[in-house]
């Protein structure tokens, strides 16, 4: 009888990093500055590119410093300081929506070819079920309300017993 293929001590991990089963502490959300590695590696590589074009003639190592360049320089352009993290955030939306705020959830997006950061936050407000909800984008380097939408939440929470007429009883 054949046995299973051995994997012996060899496995699929995920880096330190990323494993959450390690985590104290606050979660700490990944910052854009980090562009700024790549564009380094990135505009290092070109200028290699470039001093080996001039020391053989090569237009392939020319093209390839000048690409490289653009591509560095891109990313040292979008790599802007993410200075509005997830608790700033919904902390400025829960000002703006004007209502008290329970459940929330924030996304960062980017805006733009520069890619500037933007949080998009979503509240609820605290009663049960909620009555409000509201939708705040704010910057997220300078902390700048983009817009703001609130609305009557048009959820129908009477189906599983919470808000609405109480359901009828058997008298």
């Amino acid at each position: 009888m054949a046995e299973g293929p051995d994997t012996g001590g060899e496995r699929d991990a995920l880096p330190e990093d990323l494993d959450v089963t390690a985590l104290v502490g606050p979660y700490q959300f990944p910052g854009t500055h980090r562009r700024r590695i790549a564009g380094t590696c990135y505009l290092v590589t070109a200028a290699v590119c470039a001093l080996g074009a001039a020391a053989s003639g090569n237009l392939g190592l020319a093209g390839a410093a000048v690409l490289l360049g653009l591509i560095g320089g891109y990313h040292l352009l979008a790599a802007w300081p993410l200075r509005i993290d997830q608790t700033g955030a919904l902390t400025v939306a829960s000002r703006t929506v004007g209502f008290p705020v329970g459940h929330s959830s924030g996304q960062l997006g980017f805006r733009g070819l520069r890619s500037r950061p933007s949080w998009r936050i979503l509240c609820y407000s605290a009663d049960d079920p909620p009555s409000m909800r509201g939708l705040v984008e704010l910057d997220g380097v300078d902390g700048a309300v983009l817009g703001e939408y609130t609305e009557r939440n048009p959820e129908d929470w009477s189906a599983f017993g919470l808000g609405g007429p109480a359901p009828a009883t058997g008298a």
